[in-house]
């Protein structure tokens, strides 16, 4: 089992999976050095030829607080951690392998956003996920991106007008998380979805670029493209 620790990260691969936990307790906050870190474990592991799927987690009790707005009250400028977070969420449609988010604790304002991103959530009882930014006078402008690719435009805008989160069960109900699990069994219903979403094998990785190239056109482009897919599957080039 390989174990790395950088830039606020822990790494480890296990089980053929690369294990991502953002480690910048007590909140895991993002700031630019960590989201631009993130996104080159991300894009490390979904080129190395031994790991099937990508699995992002937290340290401690808490997936990801957001980002770590007391550096931007101290000065730091405000464009840079967005920046940051786009150039982060950006790389996730064109991963070649599963990306699972698992929330062991609250995913919070642009957690929240990376928990949407993710193709398959797995959250503990007791999570809260959600937008915080609307109760203290701003709006989620990044944060809300994944959630409206994910979500009914109703379910989403309930969260992000309120900034109430979502406890485990309502985000369940509307299609925030996959599951629902017992914090003692995360580990484990982790690994049963790395298998099961990982069953498409040499097919996979353009076929889940292709999913989130589809996702974004018309019906019609979308059936176009998928017959030259559909041809490169099987007959190569």
């Amino acid at each position: 089992m390989a174990h790395t620790e950088t830039e606020g990260l822990e790494v480890t691969q296990e089980d053929g999976f690369s294990r991502i936990a953002l480690d910048n307790p007590p909140r895991n906050l993002l700031d630019p050095r960590i989201m631009a870190a993130l996104r080159g474990a991300i894009l490390e592991a979904d080129a190395d030829e031994s790991v099937k799927a990508i699995v992002l987690t937290g340290s401690g009790d808490l997936f990801c607080g957001g980002l770590d707005i007391a550096q931007i009250q101290a000065g730091a400028n405000p464009v840079d951690f967005a920046a940051g977070l786009v150039d982060l969420l950006r790389v996730l449609p064109g991963l070649g392998k599963p990306f699972i988010a698992a929330v062991n604790g609250d995913a919070l304002a642009s957690g929240y956003s990376l928990a949407c991103a993710a193709d398959i959530a797995i959250a503990v009882e007791g999570a809260r996920l959600g937008t915080l930014e609307a109760t203290v006078g701003i709006w989620p402008m990044i944060a809300q991106v994944p959630a409206l690719q994910r979500l009914q435009v109703r379910h989403a805008i309930e969260n992000i007008l309120t900034g109430e989160p979502f406890d485990a069960a309502r985000a369940l109900q509307i299609g925030v998380v996959n599951r629902v699990v017992p914090v003692a069994s995360l580990w484990d219903e982790v690994r049963r979805w790395v298998e099961m979403s990982t069953r498409a094998g040499a097919a996979l990785p353009a076929g889940r670029r292709a999913f989130y190239r589809f996702a974004d056109m018309s019906y019609d482009d979308a059936l176009t493209a998928s017959l030259d897919e559909f041809r490169r599957m099987f007959e190569g080039g």
